[in-house]
């Protein structure tokens, strides 16, 4: 892979508006010193101020008043690995939000405070960086763009991450798991995003992307762009999950603002990254490893990623059912060769309602599906229960097969696990036969919060007809059943 040579200023772990310039592109920075021939922006002072940095032309100078001490931050640099403070742990997560999308994904993360990852905003236009929350950005493609953006042009934001390619390689360096996320289609995400991805595998990392494709409303160009940029994407990264934020349309109100809309996709990223990354690190009643997860996700191809909510007596199964049924995510679980999935309650969580939820992942799973399961205590759940599902390794499905997105619309989009006369849980038919899909049924009025509730936790559906009901347990009989015995 070819790089181009890189300005090692442009690399910070923090960017904050420079007041005494004039100039939208002038901000005050600390430069990470990453090799010796790097010294020309060294800090030779012995106070914490940070230097400030015009990323236009590279000069370097002090500005009084723009301090940030370092104990501020929540994270601290030591030779470009970026650790949480306070102890590092054994599995070094990073996410990287790769231009305008991906950065407004990490600023939702960072603002619902996910613990043991570190954040990283990557784009050519600095004044986005200089607004962003993440603690650590990179400027990529000064000398192309003088930081003012790619454009909308893909080749743009490609070469602007080559030219900043030494810097990309020391973000990863070190890291176990890379998170990509991005919204597709523009110059920056979509360009940038594969170059990121193929240094972060060639560093050894675990490589995920969980991109976004465009609204259809955006226009015919945008979204060929997404298309091919997802395409190359998918070579250079382990799993990607993609998500089409057209089918956001189906499922938030109609007169749902379009600021909203996009908050729900951000939500979405937020959830993937959270899901994943959250059975890595918590430790729980049953654990899952990043050797677990690895097994699950190296070169899976694309991915289907679910996250449900439930609440009352059937909470677990309901949350199951939400979790693979997720209306914004393409394919169903029962063509997956891979699958790790995570179930999270509070202090009262029960062993019983742990094997309910994995009868509904094993009964609509792969009969010959690779399945590793993890589960935790979170007092903070209260009497809620959430289960994440990773889903991957799809390659054997059939080309010819139609995707979610291409089913006709003519009943609701996701149901609740039902019980029988006997209390046996019944399989969601309607999931099996590619889940068909409508508006959602919350109202004109639904805020975004019940939105994203909805999404979660699923919309209500009548009951199937008895003839085709199935018991979760009738085939595999839940998931202590199945290995009790070994």
């Amino acid at each position: 892979m070819a790089v181009l040579p890189s300005r090692s200023s442009a690399f910070s772990n923090r960017v904050v508006p420079n007041a005494a310039s004039p100039s939208p592109c002038r901000f005050a920075c600390r430069p990470l010193q990453l090799a010796p021939d790097a010294s020309d922006y060294e800090d030779d002072d012995d106070n914490d101020e940070l230097d400030a940095f015009d990323v236009a032309s590279g000069a370097v100078s002090k500005s009084a008043g723009d301090t940030l001490k370092r104990e501020s931050l929540p994270f601290q640099t030591d030779g470009g690995v970026i650790m949480p403070e306070g102890g590092a742990n054994p599995c070094v997560i990073k996410v990287l939000g790769i231009g305008g999308g991906g950065g407004n994904a990490v600023n939702r993360m960072i603002q619902t405070r996910i613990d043991g990852v570190s954040f990283w905003a990557v784009n050519t236009d600095a004044q986005a960086l200089a607004k962003s929350l993440a603690p650590n950005v990179l400027n990529i493609g000064r000398t192309v763009t003088r930081g003012l953006g790619a454009g909308g042009v893909p080749e743009v934001g490609k070469k602007s991450a080559m030219e900043n390619g030494k810097e990309i390689q020391q973000i990863c360096k070190g890291a176990d798991m890379i998170f990509i996320t991005a919204g597709m289609g523009g110059g920056t995400g979509s360009g940038a995003s594969p170059v990121v991805a193929e240094i972060a595998r060639d560093e050894g990392c675990l490589t995920v992307g969980v991109v976004t494709k465009p609204f259809a409303f955006e226009g015919k160009k945008r979204m060929q762009q997404a298309e091919a940029a997802i395409q190359e994407l998918r070579k250079h990264v382990d799993t990607l999950i993609v998500v089409s934020n057209d089918k956001l349309l189906r499922i938030v109100p109609e007169n749902t603002p379009v600021t909203d809309a996009f908050l729900v996709a951000d939500d979405i990223l937020r959830q993937g990254v959270v899901g994943i990354s959250e059975i890595i690190i918590k430790t729980g009643l049953v654990n899952v490893d990043f050797a677990d997860v690895r097994a699950v996700m190296k070169d899976a191809g694309t991915a289907l990623m679910g996250v449900g909510t439930g609440v009352g007596k059937t909470r677990a199964t309901d949350a199951a059912v939400a979790a693979i049924s997720s209306p914004l995510l393409d394919f169903p679980i029962s063509e997956a060769k891979r699958i790790v999935f995570n179930v999270v309650g509070g202090s009262g969580l029960g062993l019983s309602e742990i094997n309910a939820a994995s009868e509904v992942i094993y009964e609509n799973a792969h009969e010959d599906a690779n399945i590793i399961f993890g589960a935790l205590i979170d007092p903070d759940m209260g009497e809620e229960v959430s289960i994440t599902v990773l889903a991957c390794d799809f390659r054997e499905m059939k080309e010819n097969e139609p995707a979610l997105s291409t089913v006709s619309a003519s009943s609701s989009s996701v149901a609740t696990a039902t019980r029988n006369g006997d209390g046996e849980y019944r399989s969601p038919n309607f999931y099996k036969q590619r889940r068909e899909m409508t508006r959602s049924p919350l109202g004109p009025d639904a805020t975004v919060e019940e939105t994203r509730t909805a999404i979660t936790r699923g919309f209500k559906k009548p009951e199937p007809e008895p003839e085709q009901k199935k018991s979760f347990g009738s085939r595999l009989g839940g998931f202590f059943k199945r290995f009790g015995s070994r």
